[in-house]
């Protein structure tokens, strides 16, 4: 997968948080660093076939953002 993943910790949650930018609400959490990268690689997945089965737009991966 080449979409840029933002990585943070939450205090509220108790987890890494991982976010997708380029998937309009794509995200997921998890209890360490690696464990939130797998599980944002599956939604990643979850949500372009999901895109695929509704007929809409799946947006190109961009790299990197310049802003967050």
């Amino acid at each position: 997968m080449r979409y840029e993943i933002i990585l943070y910790w939450s205090d509220a949650d108790e987890a890494f948080i991982a976010e997708i930018p380029e998937l309009p609400g794509c995200r997921t959490d998890g209890t360490t660093r690696q464990e939130a990268i797998e599980n944002a690689e599956q939604v990643i997945q979850e949500w372009i076939e999901t895109a695929k089965e509704l007929g809409r737009e799946i947006p190109e991966p961009r790299g990197r953002l310049i802003f967050a």
